[in-house]
């Protein structure tokens, strides 16, 4: 039987990180060997999954925890704020990361993939690990090149801190690979309420809702003459993301250098 593969995973206590634990400790292939979060306070594996004799505790030190665990592949939800530096410090140690919390610049991206590259392991960074929403953005990308006006709109739980979310950023790039060119507009917009008509990426309308409720949802609408088309993903558990994290784990280990979007693993 070959060796399993040696995961940790960063930002435990989050909703996410909860039910990646759980995942990986169900997966045959994989090995658990460290939990990460700075709000611990000395919980269990057992405390946070609910199953019985993991005594593993939960460890504020990332950078400690590899060390000591020295892990294949680190899986990070923690939050915009601590993302980058926990995914530098596991590159520098040459320990893969599967990277599913958003908020990375262009500037912090550009230096993991350099950092990737250079320590010769790899890095993915996943804005959404659904199937259903990579399935959701690669038929808008295909119906953008029919109908090329398109607003998108993106539904969070309230805590979400992040607005767009990296799943609408996405989409919305993608749709601009394809698009073809539109029609100048003939009128000027006037916002009664700054903001209102929502964030702009490259000529693509992008509005975030933030309420209770609700999980990971998105829309992208399109419209033309005399129709519209609405491509529509919904996830109402945060157990849809799994089989995709479990997926970029095994698919990353011995990939090198930086993948972005869950559609380059399938």
């Amino acid at each position: 039987m070959a060796d399993k593969i040696r995961v940790i995973v960063a930002g435990a206590l989050g909703r996410m990180g909860r039910e990646t634990v759980k995942a990986i400790l169900q997966d045959e292939e994989l090995l658990l060997t460290a939990v990460v979060d700075t709000k611990a306070r000395g919980e269990t594996v057992s405390d946070i999954t609910g199953f019985k004799g993991l005594s593993m505790t939960i460890v504020n030190d990332i950078e400690l925890a590899i060390e000591e665990t020295q892990p294949q592949v680190l899986v990070d939800f923690t939050n915009p704020q601590a993302v980058f530096n926990n995914v530098r410090c596991a590159l520098v140690r040459g320990v893969t990361c599967v990277v599913g919390t958003t908020g990375l610049n262009e500037m912090e991206l550009s230096q993991l993939e350099r950092l990737a590259q250079e320590k010769e392991v790899g890095v993915a960074v996943v804005p959404n690990f659904a199937i259903g929403a990579v399935l959701m953005m690669k038929f808008a990308q295909e119906a953008a090149q029919y109908f090329p006006d398109v607003e998108i709109i993106e539904l969070h739980h309230d805590k979400k801190v992040d607005a767009p979310s990296g799943t609408a950023i996405k989409t919305a790039e993608l749709i601009n690979q394809t698009r073809s060119q539109r029609a100048p507009r003939n009128i000027r917009e006037m916002e009664k309420i700054a903001g209102c008509r929502g964030g702009n990426l490259d000529e693509i309308r992008i509005h975030s809702v933030r309420l209770p409720g609700f999980v990971a949802h998105q829309e992208v609408i399109f419209g033309s003459l005399g129709q519209s088309l609405t491509i529509r993903h919904d996830s109402y558990d945060r157990v849809s993301f799994m089989p995709g994290v479990i997926m970029a784990i095994k698919r990353m280990v011995n990939k090198k250098g930086m993948i972005y979007g869950m559609e380059k693993l399938l």
